[in-house]
């Protein structure tokens, strides 16, 4: 699968390891949120979360995409691992 450019970057910037996004967007058709953006699950290693807390960990990938979310993104799930946690 292609990742989307917002994607790209985002795994690029994480320096992540392992990277899957999984687009549920088609399982929302009809949802008020679907208008508005994609629904994903995300799975990223990377070293970089290293001994930071989960909170700290979704904080350091919402800070990278900035203002995409509320462009692109309605509902992003996210599972960030340091190496060696999976």
């Amino acid at each position: 699968m292609t990742l989307p450019a917002w994607a790209e970057a985002l795994r690029l910037h994480l320096q992540a390891t392992e990277f899957e996004l999984i687009d549920d967007s088609a399982a929302h058709a009809g949802h008020a949120g679907a208008r508005e953006g994609g629904h994903y699950q995300l799975r990223v290693v990377s070293p970089r979360f290293t001994n930071l807390s989960r909170i700290a960990r979704h904080r350091l990938i919402y800070d990278a995409l900035g203002p995409l979310p509320a462009q692109r993104i309605h509902a992003l799930n996210i599972k960030a691992l340091a190496p060696g946690e999976f």
